[in-house]
């Protein structure tokens, strides 16, 4: 018997979990991602085995080209989205935070600078910074020259560098800032919250028009901790926080009546939070249901 469709699933799977990396890495987007990584098995499912040379690659350069193709989509659909758009929060496996490169690529706050990447742009960093892919390979991929491909890489490394996070910064420190803006969250202590926010803090709400969340970016510690305690005292019900570990990096889940209602990410600078990311839109939360295992193995 022919056993070429037990093969091709056989390699499929054994990079599957690079491919939803990069897929997701150049949406934001786990359903999405999902949705690449389908597209890419049905167009794998008919090559001939016996005329690839190179099958990772070869897969690679399918769900790049998917993933081009829905990023422009994305691009339409985003231009009507009600409120700020934030990537789709992933709950990852704790393996995910030993890379520290791969932890920083998926951190919202990197994910949110990739998306002021044109879609070639994106997809070039992506498969060169984060994945180290050769020049000639990125080239097939994306329907360039190596020579052009080195010029995208070039431009896009300096775009994202002026705007990404200054320094890494240690899980350990994450948590210690996550956990003082929860005290002081809870308790309702607009000092405490003053003091772990940055002067230029911003809050990015992202309800997708589903639930109700800030309509445009909140500047200001003052501005967003008399808002963050506000909203909460005039919220019915119980809430609680709940640590996790979301993108690579520790987070807060909170729940409203013991419901998952809210995914808080954080960018962290000089000891204080200078970003707050908080996931509302309930079709951005299905992927917070089990653990992802992210891969930037080749």
């Amino acid at each position: 018997m022919d056993d070429r469709p037990d093969r091709a699933t056989e390699v499929f799977l054994a990079h599957r979990n690079l491919l939803f990396t990069i897929a997701y890495e150049m949406l934001g987007s786990a359903a999405d991602a999902e949705d690449v990584l389908q597209e890419t098995w049905l167009r794998w499912a008919g090559v001939d085995l016996a005329e690839i040379r190179e099958q990772r690659a070869y897969l690679v350069r399918i769900t790049t080209r998917q993933a081009l193709a829905r990023l422009r989509v994305l691009g339409r659909r985003k231009e009507s989205y009600v409120g700020p758009w934030l990537p789709e929060p992933l709950l990852t496996a704790p393996d995910v935070a030993e890379d520290v490169e791969l932890a920083d690529s998926v951190s919202m706050a990197v994910l949110l600078v990739l998306e002021t990447l044109a879609p070639t742009e994106r997809a070039v960093f992506v498969l060169r910074e984060v994945f180290d892919l050769p020049y000639e390979e990125i080239a097939e991929a994306v329907d360039k020259t190596p020579a052009a491909v080195r010029q995208i890489a070039h431009r896009a490394r300096a775009h994202v560098a002026a705007r990404r996070p200054r320094e890494v910064v240690s899980a350990a420190e994450t948590r210690s800032a996550l956990a003082a803006f929860q005290r002081a969250t809870e308790t309702g202590d607009l000092q405490g919250l003053l003091d772990i926010l940055a002067p230029e803090v911003v809050l990015l709400g992202d309800g997708g028009g589903i639930k109700q969340a800030v309509p445009r970016p909140i500047v200001g510690a003052d501005k967003v901790a008399r808002l963050l305690i506000g909203g909460l005292g005039r919220t019915a019900g119980p809430i609680s926080f709940r640590p996790t570990q979301v993108n690579g990096h520790p987070a807060l889940v909170v729940q409203r009546g013991g419901e998952l209602d809210t995914v808080v990410a954080v960018r962290i600078e000089d000891g204080r939070i200078t970003g707050l990311y908080a996931v509302r839109n309930p079709e951005k939360l299905s992927h917070m249901a089990s653990e992802h295992t992210l891969s930037r193995s080749l």
